[in-house]
């Protein structure tokens, strides 16, 4: 069995029940004894300013989750594209690049052996 999951969130701004759970369930994995990496992708990346903001109702869990270390960064395209580089700093959360074109590397994850769960 594997013990190493890589979530992604690329859930858009409608989709707010899939970016919580993503947050969830890699606290989950993580309280569990899991490897996790979580990463935001896409549309998903606009979730960051969003959680970030300390009157969203899931401010508290975005930020304990963030505490873990799990949060591992945003699509560096992706946060520029969305215009959003700069509150996706202010909320601590690194952009990452690597792939073609600034795009967040998901097949080096998959090299190093991680389960992908796409939100």
């Amino acid at each position: 069995m594997n013990e190493k999951f890589l979530i992604v969130i690329q859930a858009g701004q409608q989709d707010v029940g899939r970016a919580f759970h993503g947050l969830t369930y890699g606290q989950e994995l993580y309280d569990e004894g899991y490897e996790v990496k979580i990463y935001f992708d896409g549309m998903g990346t606009q979730w960051i300013k969003a959680f970030d903001d300390p009157s969203h109702i899931f401010h508290s869990v975005f930020k304990e989750v963030q505490k873990l270390g799990i949060i591992q960064g945003a699509c560096g395209y992706c946060t520029s594209f969305f215009d959003i580089e700069e509150e996706v700093n202010t909320a601590g959360v690194y952009i990452v690049g690597g792939a073609k074109d600034g795009h967040f590397s998901f097949v080096e994850h998959i090299k190093e052996g991680y389960t992908p769960i796409i939100m």
